[in-house]
């Protein structure tokens, strides 16, 4: 029997509370990241998950392949995204040797100072925002909530950002 046929397992009380308030999290904190973002370097919250992969990338390099699935979005989001970034001078296009269809995304010089002005205010807004509202033992559960999770959506841990989250991406 499938899942849309099979009878429901409704949330308990206690579930639906901790679910609407993932939810309401998910939102207010993504949102509250993107003002401070625009707010310090007018750019959105993405943009900027994009050049910090880049700047942690070997050689400030990543294929946009790569860039799509380490930050969770499609080719063509990934492409228009980068368009912009070159149009700022933070990001510029380079074929990949040997192979015809495939690009890179390269920071620049400008993109990497970029980086290095606006990571300051996007870890403090991180910390304000989350880790200073809890316990290191919050924390703590925090990381084994994620792991739990992620064990099950990603247990080969195939997704860069899954690899990373467990301290191994580097």
């Amino acid at each position: 029997m499938g899942r849309a046929t099979a009878r429901p397992r409704w949330l308990s009380d206690e579930e639906q509370q901790a679910w609407r308030g993932f939810l309401a999290i998910n939102q207010l904190l993504f949102e509250a990241l993107d003002r401070q973002l625009q707010a310090d370097a007018n750019m959105p919250h993405g943009y900027y998950i994009l050049l910090a992969m880049l700047s942690e990338a070997p050689d400030r390099s990543m294929r946009m392949s790569e860039l799509a699935e380490i930050t969770n979005s499609s080719q063509s989001r990934v492409s228009h995204a980068v368009s912009r970034l070159e149009e700022a001078g933070w990001v510029r296009r380079r074929k990949v040797e040997g192979d015809k269809r495939g690009n890179l995304a390269v920071l620049t010089d400008r993109g990497w100072e970029m980086v290095e002005r606006t990571a300051p205010g996007h870890v403090a807004a991180v910390r304000e925002n989350l880790f200073d509202l809890l316990t290191a033992e919050q924390v703590g559960h925090l990381s084994d909530i994620c792991a739990a999770v992620l064990d099950k959506l990603d247990p080969d841990g195939s997704s860069r950002l899954t690899r990373a989250s467990r301290g191994a991406g580097r």
